[in-house]
């Protein structure tokens, strides 16, 4: 949840095996954009993409999406989101915030269709969507 001390640019990640979404915003006009999204090989993201985002944007804090079940339990790709969050703040000695995004992939879905999205997910990604739509989420709490 966004604090008082949150000010300045704000780093989002939706945590992917694959692909890794990103999305950027700002506390203080409440606003997000989705960048380029992060490979991954089983989890593990592309440093060097990672190191070019936090260059370019300079966030003051980060934050990873939480995938939970829809009761609120936990999955294993919950386990390996909060690894990732883990790997961020130990790398880049940021502030990490977990974000529940439950539904945040289907309203990403949902929106791409809305923009002509022809649903080839793997041609067309659309996790930075999803990563900004849980940025905004945040933001708006």
């Amino acid at each position: 949840m966004p604090d008082s001390q949150t000010t300045g640019r704000l780093l989002c990640f939706d945590f992917g095996l694959r692909s890794i979404g990103v999305a950027t915003g700002q506390a203080a006009t409440g606003t997000a954009s989705p960048l380029a999204e992060v490979a991954a090989r089983d989890g593990i993201p592309r440093w060097d993409l990672v190191d070019a985002h936090l260059q370019e944007w300079q966030p003051k804090k980060l934050l990873v999406g939480l995938p939970l079940n829809m009761d609120g339990s936990e999955s294993q790709l919950s386990a390996l989101a909060r690894k990732f969050g883990r790997r961020l703040e130990g790398r880049y000695g940021l502030p990490v915030d977990m974000v529940d995004e439950r539904l945040s992939s289907r309203s990403a879905k949902e929106e791409a269709k809305q923009m002509g999205h022809s649903g080839d997910y793997r041609d067309r990604p659309i996790d930075s969507l999803a990563a900004c739509l849980i940025l905004e989420q945040y933001l708006n709490e």
